[in-house]
């Protein structure tokens, strides 16, 4: 077993986790790759279910099947950070505190901070710089056809940095877990229900981060299209319609990265402090 030297801590750091970063380089490019494809072949060459369209196929029924295969690939973006969270959780930081490598470290002139800070910027640099990759592909993807529904869960995170943010916090809690627990199988599983738990919690709130826009008319009455409803019925003075136009996305989005990045700070500070605490407790 041998321990990082203070000067040689982040190539440490990537030599240890180089297959994790290189299944991560991995994920982004494949996702770019099928992104691509979808915009430049299916939406142009391939209707329903993958069937070619030989002409019999209306350009409404080949984005149809766009749409379909669009919505797998933003899920697949906009949840990734379970994984991340798993990773963080278990191989990142509870795994060497059970073998022991970072208590090892700690005596061979790496402070516990520095240590844990490194473990934290290194990560933190490759989810950021591949999750603005993956934001931007996906956007110019959906831009293309304009077929996807913004109110749509996975739809909404992944079109802007709501994908990053939550990537960063599924590292912190990770983070957190681990040292909490000291466990890798443990902090794995407690950090991706902790985040899942999370993501449900603020997916279910989200149409009440930002105020609506109301309409009223003694009638019954249509909204425009593209519109997220909120809440609709009838009083006294006729029927009534909460909604949020499409120009709300942004004020919702960036509302709700503020809390994710929030509660990311948060951890990180926590996992800082309890650190602290495990090094002055008795053995």
């Amino acid at each position: 077993m041998t321990a990082p030297t203070p000067a040689g801590l982040p190539r440490t750091v990537l030599r240890l986790h180089r297959p994790a970063l290189l299944i991560w380089i991995l994920f982004v490019a494949g996702m770019c790759g099928w992104l691509v494809w979808l915009t430049e072949v299916t939406a142009k060459e391939r209707g329903p279910q993958g069937l070619p369209c030989l002409g019999a196929c209306g350009q409404s029924t080949v984005l149809i099947g766009f749409a379909t295969e669009l919505e797998w690939a933003c899920t697949l973006i906009g949840y990734c950070f379970v994984g991340v969270a798993a990773f963080a959780g278990g191989a990142l930081i509870g795994r060497e505190l059970e073998s022991g490598t970072a208590q090892l470290a700690w005596t061979q002139g790496v402070t516990p901070v520095r240590w844990l800070a490194a473990k934290l910027a290194l990560p933190a640099a490759a989810l950021t710089v591949g999750g603005t990759v993956l934001v931007l592909v996906f956007r110019w993807a959906s831009s293309a056809h304009r077929t996807q529904d913004w109110t749509s869960a996975s739809v909404f995170a992944a079109r802007g940095p709501l994908v990053v943010a939550y990537a960063l916090c599924a590292l912190a809690v990770g983070t957190l877990a681990a040292l909490l627990l000291g466990r890798a199988l443990a902090a794995l599983g407690t950090a991706a229900g902790a985040m899942w738990l999370f993501n449900s919690v603020l997916t279910y709130y989200r149409p009440y981060l930002w105020p609506t826009d109301t309409r009223t008319g003694p009638h019954a009455f249509d909204l425009p299209d593209g519109v997220w409803l909120v809440n609709e019925g009838s009083d006294v003075h006729g029927r009534f319609a909460a909604y949020h136009p499409a120009s709300h996305y942004w004020p919702l989005h960036l509302t709700e990265t503020a809390i994710v990045l929030t509660v990311a700070v948060l951890a990180v500070l926590c996992s800082f402090r309890v650190l602290k605490g495990r090094l002055t407790s008795p053995a």
